[in-house]
């Protein structure tokens, strides 16, 4: 057995143990034995980081762009090279396959890096004159030291997707990724030093949100939140840090419509809701894990969408051949199964999974693993078609009619994102609309553009980033006007 190891935290560019000498198990989701521990630190380590963040403030903000820019690349290179080791990683720490591991999460990993060094270099700020009297110009400013914290699903993935913006633009930052899955963040401190990036500029804290979590976003000099994780957390962070006034994004939860009309391309439609419902174990935000499908398809569908995802092979993450690995842990196993049990009582038909997989090799007895599930016969005011549940569970209820696909579409308390499977281009302009969801995909699901604003509405967040929005964000706005007529 393989020593256990401890993932420390990392501030002022070094790596340090918690303040209190406390640390946390950390399991391995496919087998459920620990392999490491994780600091558990608490407000005296996030006050530590803090000072190091504001101590490279200064300097850091004043750093040309370009010079910023570089180091980003540096930063995207070195994660390219070592791809394979730090997609075992991420598997390792978080259950899902390797291979989408490495052909998801860190291409993306590489891709925010660069992506955001680029656009630093390419952000223009505007100028107006007012009839020979005076000019006004517009100048964006970092806004200080960054409160980052991000979830387990997709965990350097989105983390990146905070640190890259955020020092592209001259901020500095304190983040705290998942206690569940800090390893790849770990690994990331390292790589920062190697590029170059000067000492406090990143510090990466870890530990649990009620102790860890909760210091950043209530500390009174960090002016600055982005948060992706659960609705019920962002309650939180949105009292605690009610009194500081703070900038905040928050990207939440969602329960994403598929709406699947009677002139959809099957065979396509089929294929990439199978993903769209189950990739990552079905734990993405952007996961469709309600389908409403119009009736004169829905036994057509539903035969081709339980025969394919009965195909999908459940096991190994490190089989190249594995579509779904483990859940992150045993309590979310609990709350996912859950929710199957629900569905039984208030008279809903599992069409197919449920259970735990058949077969597994004995190496994962302790494993948190659960069949793609497919669950029919539910009314629409469930608790199991309405609340985000976070796993490989999905709900397939009918409609008739545009309209009422619309109101079924909107009938919950979320709204991050809808697909629509359709042929009818008037179709796709009115549904597209008339649903409440941040992003809207027509005939396909996760495809990403960089450049786009990201976020949901409703429960599902406040705020947009990516892009320049995500500039707009993380630099704060300032207006200058000079009168130069003499009068």
């Amino acid at each position: 057995m393989a020593e256990i190891f401890k993932v420390t935290n990392f501030i002022d560019g070094k790596y340090v143990e918690p303040v209190g000498g406390s640390w946390l198990d950390n399991f391995d989701p496919t087998t459920g034995r620990v392999y490491s521990h994780v600091a558990d630190s608490d407000e005296k380590d996030v006050q530590l980081a803090y000072e190091a963040a504001a101590r490279a403030f200064p300097i850091w903000s004043k750093t040309p762009r370009e010079q910023r820019a570089k180091i980003l690349y540096k930063i995207a290179d070195p994660i390219e090279a070592r791809i394979d080791e730090f997609a075992a990683a991420e598997s390792r720490d978080n259950g899902k396959p390797v291979a989408l591991a490495k052909n998801m999460d860190i291409n993306r990993v590489v891709a925010n890096f660069r992506f955001f060094a680029g656009a630093i270099l390419h952000h223009e700020d505007m100028s107006t004159q007012m009839d020979g009297v005076a000019v006004n110009y517009t100048v964006s400013q970092p806004v200080g030291v960054a409160g980052l914290i991000s979830p387990w699903n997709l965990p350097l993935y989105l983390l990146s997707w905070k640190i890259a913006p955020a020092i592209a633009c001259g901020n500095t930052c304190v983040c705290k990724p998942s206690e569940m899955t800090s390893v790849t963040a770990w690994m990331l401190g390292q790589v920062l030093n190697d590029a170059g990036l000067p000492a406090g500029v990143v510090n990466l804290v870890n530990g649990l949100g009620p102790k860890c979590g909760n210091a950043i976003v209530s500390h009174p000099s960090i002016p600055l939140i982005s948060f992706t994780g659960g609705t019920a957390t962002a309650k939180h962070i949105i009292i605690a840090s009610a009194p500081y006034y703070k900038k905040m994004s928050l990207e939440l939860g969602g329960k994403n419509p598929n709406i699947i009309f009677d002139d959809a391309n099957l065979d396509t439609c089929v294929d990439v809701t199978v993903r769209s419902s189950f990739l990552n174990q079905g734990e993405i935000c952007l996961c469709g894990s309600r389908l409403l499908v119009q009736e004169g398809i829905y036994p057509e569908f539903l035969k081709r969408f339980v025969a394919k995802t009965k195909a999908l092979v459940v096991g190994d993450p490190k089989d190249p051949k594995t579509n779904m690995g483990a859940l992150i842990s045993k309590e979310h196993l609990a709350k996912v199964t859950s929710y199957v049990e629900m569905a039984k009582r208030d008279g809903g038909k599992i069409e197919t999974g449920g259970g735990r997989p058949a077969g597994l090799p004995a190496e994962f007895e302790g494993g948190y693993f659960l069949e793609p599930t497919i669950i029919t016969g539910l009314d629409h005011s469930s608790c199991v078609v309405t609340e985000e549940i976070f796993g490989p569970v999905v709900t397939i209820t009918t409609f008739k009619t545009e309209e009422e696909a619309i109101e079924l579409a909107n009938s919950v308390k979320y709204g991050l994102s809808c697909t629509i499977w359709t042929e009818n281009s008037g179709r796709v302009h009115r549904v597209g609309l008339g649903v409440h969801a941040g992003t809207v995909w027509v005939n396909t699901w996760l495809m990403r553009d960089l450049r786009v604003p990201f976020g949901g509405v409703k429960q599902s967040g406040i705020g947009r980033e990516g892009g320049k929005h995500s500039i707009e964000f993380y630099t704060e706005q300032k207006t200058i006007c000079v009168r130069y007529d003499g009068k």
